[in-house]
């Protein structure tokens, strides 16, 4: 009963057409629907493992902030197991920290609820003045949009008109269905300010934070109760709630003992304008701008909200004043279509390769059927991906290019096996069942190899491993749905388009396939040759393989090549105490030299903060650093960007040599702050600053190094205030009261604040800005005494009576990396050197130089090597358990552990032939030729698994016959050969397409497995003989052929046990 059922369901497809044709519709179906409605993007997502908590902590310097401030949120957060990396910098006024978690977190929304609470703990210790921390959690992914408002009038810019059509934008754009999150940029917060006259305030016995005490205390926007009557309930309001400028300069200011007061603005100037001085700025296409950047949903298919987002910005521009216009600076929706489209592209070539390959080696008729296993098996893919969640991007495309050539192995094992037996006579049913039934096994064996194979690339953790993990799950579905097809689908189409009338011996090659006498003759002396010669036949089968490791020593190293792209970015690092001013001063300059390339469209800059994420390898790092600027330039197109940037690097490095200017083209893979990063740690800043002094020295003798830096290099230089003690005693003053007094004075006070729309403006009380920017004029500022005249009226001193204003110098920054003290030095290499190159270079230098460190003191090294690194060890971390598997499949397979130990031989040697390529095409061993290397390493092999299976179900070969070894050896080499030109037929789009990408994984598999066939023909047989064969009496290969009733025989074994191919 059972086996009658089992035969029902081997022939069900042929037998029931009707199910057949609902099978194919129903995997169509469902792979044009996954299609539609798959979210695509430019590249994979990666999981949100950092963030950020910025602190303030004003008027501290360096050292108070480190000691106060992150020295307590550090202890707090020591406590979370599942932080990887714990970055703190502590500068003048700020604490900012940056978390990144685990690379096998992924859960990542718990540990980051905890790392709140944790902030919160800390937030209890932290002394007076130090103000709430920010946490913000990073995106590690572009923007799908970026527009500009921009400022066209000439005269100075009105934020208040660019900030309300932002604001008026932004709300437009947040109503698209599928927005994320809207960021600003450039968007300066306005106040009211109210600048008091020192020496009028002075004479009316009143400081700074007196008046914004009395204007807080007429701003009440407090509920005053509420009236409760029989029918109704009405609120009470106080009607003394400040509403408007007018309002604030009515305010009346008391002063002196008997009361007398004077209007607000009989002794202060009021404005309503951005807080000054500006903490960050964009300049778009030359003008001032406000910048809005959009996130999108993961789910969403930007395709869709792109052109959502472009209507709504087209009637928004109607309804704009002719003094601003919207740019739209970047459209992540242009790049993901035109690298979709090429990745499609290179799918359809890949296809068509793999069928002319087909039409060759089998005929167009077997090329037809075998060639429906590749728009199913994509389909397949394409459900997969759905149910899985994983959008159309770069990666999992590519994944699917990869397989093209390795789903249909299985499909061209069963039309063959198929076509084979009814040319034997046997009806099409029975063919069908028999060969599902022959080959259910080993092509399921041959599959799990694939699979277990390219596991450790699907499984790997961390950043890289999102990055690339897509391919390896884009090629396991690929894969298991070939093997899915093979068993059900392709058999029965085989059975049904089979022609019944075809002769094989007499049919053209269009029908049956290739087939050259004379070249046979020369195969089969060369296999005769070597067969008697078995061990010559190893050593040749090694020469290449061998060879390949040999060269791989001089290939140099690289973690992700540079991205092929239309972009470039600027970043440019001034003095640590150059104000936005200079700061813009010095971006007019570069921008008038870059714009002078005519391959450059376009340059816009961020100035004070890191630019919008155009790119998801670009990480916003900085924020409220006045002496840095980032800029994103567009280029007409993507060819000639290296030889671009050198020529900029050197125009700009002379032409600004003040600065520190990075002209740097886009990376792959997970970012980085800087190629080369040397982490030195140790307790002693003046240690640890000059340890770092001395790498600088020996990296500016290092090779293609252009700019490098220190944290603790720059000091920043202050203004101190020298009290003399006794003086400041006799006026009643202490060394807190001063700072109060003249911060109020000199930042401001806030007192109160005005409610415009939905926006609350707080009003601030200081000082005029002449009376702030001159070192005389702040030393010359009264201060206000505790002690009181004999009338009772309060006394001013001048601050030179009890205090010296001199120049000095602090630390600008401490770095702390996992609690401790660190001074990082980061060296910029030119665009297109190899990182791993110039660190060899500047670690022979190192030795060279004698460099060591003191006792207490130790050296790490970050960059692109750590990350390298720790891409390698995840992507191995699961490998050794993956080989177990293997390694039993092909044991449990040929029930041999010797025929398994022959099968990874050739593994190994496949991975030779691969580097061998690469050193060949002169491409560096980067991570992507590792992924190759692994993938290539499963495929290999299954060649040598069809001939070692065809040797060992023979039993006159398992004797050492070495006619009959030949023999089964020349009928598997179509098999052989033509699965093996297919793959590599389905990588030839990755290699044409050219980049630094994928022709390095492309050329390493596609090179590994046509090396593989030789080995599978040649060295395979000649191990067997001389492995397997040891005590079985030699036969030299006879010239006369096998008789033909030893033939009939062998066919009739082969085809009863044909193994799977791939």
């Amino acid at each position: 009963m059972g086996q009658g059922n089992l035969i029902m369901l081997e022939g069900l497809f042929y037998r029931n057409r009707r199910l057949l044709i609902l099978l194919i519709a129903l995997i169509t179906v469902a792979g044009l629907s996954s299609f539609y409605v798959l979210p695509r993007m430019e590249d994979p997502v990666l999981t949100q493992r950092v963030a950020r908590v910025n602190t303030r902590f004003p008027g501290a310097d360096a050292t108070r902030v480190e000691s106060l401030v992150s020295e307590k949120l550090e202890e707090e957060l020591r406590e979370i197991d599942e932080i990887k990396e714990l970055r703190t910098i502590s500068r003048t006024g700020m604490s900012s920290m940056t978390i990144e978690l685990r690379d096998d977190i992924y859960k990542v929304d718990e540990v980051w609820s905890r790392i709140r609470d944790k902030i919160d703990d800390a937030r209890v210790e932290f002394p007076a003045g130090a103000e709430e921390p920010d946490f913000e959690e990073l995106e590690v992914k572009a923007y799908a949009l970026i527009v500009a408002l921009v400022w066209n009038n000439p005269n100075d810019v009105n934020y208040a008109v660019l900030r309300r059509s932002a604001k008026q934008l932004e709300d437009r754009l947040r109503a698209i269905s599928g927005t994320e999150d809207i960021d600003t940029f450039g968007d300066p917060d306005e106040e009211i300010v109210v600048e008091v006259q020192p020496d009028k305030i002075a004479s009316l016995g009143l400081s700074v934070k007196d008046i914004a005490k009395q204007v807080e205390s007429s701003d009440a926007k407090l509920t005053a109760g509420q009236l409760r009557g029989a029918k109704s309930d009405l609120l009470i309001d106080v009607d003394t709630e400040l509403d408007s400028l007018s309002r604030i300069a009515n305010t009346p200011v008391q002063f002196g003992s008997e009361g007398h007061s004077v209007q607000l603005g009989d002794i202060a100037t009021i404005r309503k304008g951005v807080a000054l001085p500006l903490s960050s700025l964009v300049i778009a296409d030359g003008k001032p701008a406000v910048t809005l950047g959009m996130f999108v949903r993961d789910n969403v298919r930007i395709d869709h909200w792109s052109h959502a987002a472009k209507a709504a910005l087209a009637e928004f521009k109607q309804s704009l004043a002719d003094d601003v216009s919207v740019q739209t600076l970047f459209d992540q929706n242009r790049y993901v279509e035109a690298r979709l489209s090429g990745l499609v592209w290179n799918l359809v070539l890949g296809g068509i390769a793999v069928i002319a390959v087909i039409v060759f080696m089998m005929g167009w008729r077997n090329a037809l059927v075998v060639g429906t296993a590749l728009p199913l098996s994509a389909f397949m893919v394409l459900a997969g991906l759905r149910f899985l969640d994983i959008p159309i991007h770069q990666m999992s495309v590519t994944g699917l290019i990869i397989a093209l050539g390795l789903l249909i192995d299985n499909a061209i094992v069963v039309v063959d096996e198929v076509r084979s037996k009814l040319h034997t006579g046997m009806a099409p049913d029975d063919a069908v069942i028999s060969t599902v039934k022959h080959l259910a096994v080993p092509l399921l064996g041959s599959t799990l190899t694939t699979v277990l194979a390219f596991a450790p690339i699907a499984l790997m953790p961390g950043p890289a491993g999102e990055f690339v993990g897509s391919i390896a799950i884009s090629v396991i579905l690929a894969i298991c749905s070939s093997f899915f097809l093979a068993m059900t689908v392709i058999p029965a189409i085989a059975a049904l388009f089979a022609d019944k009338n075809e002769d094989p011996a007499h049919a053209h090659w269009w029908q049956a396939g290739f087939s050259h006498a004379g070249l046979r003759d020369m195969y089969q002396k060369s296999l005769d040759f070597l067969f008697a010669r078995p061990l010559l036949g190893v050593a040749l089968g090694c020469l290449l393989p061998i060879s390949g490791f040999i060269v791989a020593g001089s290939l140099p190293e690289q973690f992700f090549p540079p991205a092929d792209r239309d972009q470039v970015n600027i970043e440019l690092e001034l003095n640590a105490h150059a104000s936005l001013a200079e700061t813009r001063q010095t971006i007019e300059t570069i921008r008038q030299v870059v714009l002078e390339h005519p391959q450059v469209k376009g340059i816009e800059w961020f100035l004070g903060e890191s630019a919008p994420q155009f790119y998801y390898n670009i990480v916003a790092k900085r924020e409220n650093a006045s002496n840095y600027a980032q800029a994103l330039v567009q280029l007409n197109s993507a060819e000639g960007g290296q030889a671009l940037i050198h020529a900029l690097q050197r125009e700009l490095d002379q032409k600004v040599p003040h600065s520190r200017v990075l002209v740097r083209q886009l990376e792959q893979g997970p970012p980085f702050d800087a190629p080369i990063e040397v982490r030195l740690f140790g307790p002693d800043l003046h240690q640890l600053s000059q340890s770092g002094d001395e790498l600088r020295t020996i990296l500016s003798r290092t090779s293609n190094v252009l700019h490098h830096k220190a944290e603790l290099a720059d000091p920043l230089p202050k203004l101190t205030l020298k009290i003399d003690e006794e003086q400041a005693r006799l006026a009643g003053l202490d060394h807190a009261e001063i700072s109060n007094q003249l911060n109020a004075a000199l930042e401001g006070s806030l007192g109160g604040s005005i409610l415009e729309e939905t926006e609350e403006l707080p009003v601030r009380i200081r000082v005029p800005q002449a009376r702030r920017g001159s070192i005389n004029e702040i030393a010359s500022l009264q201060l206000i005494s505790s002690i009181k005249t004999a009338d009772g009226q309060p006394q001013f001193v001048p601050l030179t009576a009890i205090a010296e204003v001199k120049m000095s110098s602090e630390v600008a920054a401490i770095s702390h990396f996992n609690g401790e003290r660190m001074n990082e030095v980061q060296a910029y290499l030119k665009a297109g050197v190899l990182p791993a190159e110039a660190l060899a270079e500047f670690q022979s230098k190192l030795k060279q130089a004698g460099f060591e460190l003191p006792p207490g003191y130790r050296l790490e090294w970050g960059g692109e090597a750590s990350k390298r690194n720790d891409a390698v060890g995840n992507l191995l971390a699961n490998v050794g358990v993956l080989m177990v598997l293997m390694v039993a499949t092909l044991v449990l397979s040929f029930a041999s552990f010797r025929v398994a130990a022959l099968v990874g031989t050739v593994g190994m040697l496949s991975i030779g032939l691969g580097l061998g390529m690469l050193w060949l095409f002169d491409f560096p061993f980067g991570f992507m030729a590792i992924v190759g290397s692994m993938g290539l390493a499963g495929v290999a092999i299954n060649d040598a698994i069809v001939v070692l299976a065809e040797l060992r179900a023979n039993p006159e070969a398992r004797k050492g016959n070495r006619v009959v070894v030949r023999d089964v050896v020349l009928r598997s080499t179509r098999h052989v050969v033509a699965t093996s030109l297919t793959t590599v037929a389905g990588f030839a789009p990755l290699v044409i397409a050219g980049g630094g990408f994928w022709p390095p994984l492309a050329i390493t598999i596609a090179g590994g497995v046509g090396g593989a066939t030789l080995l599978a023909l040649y060295y395979i047989p000649s191990a067997y003989i001389l492995v397997m064969c040891r005590q079985c009496p030699l036969r030299a290969v006879a010239d006369e052929p096998v008789s033909r009733k030893d033939e009939s025989t062998l066919i009739s074994r082969l085809k009863d046990s044909l193994p799977a191919l791939r």
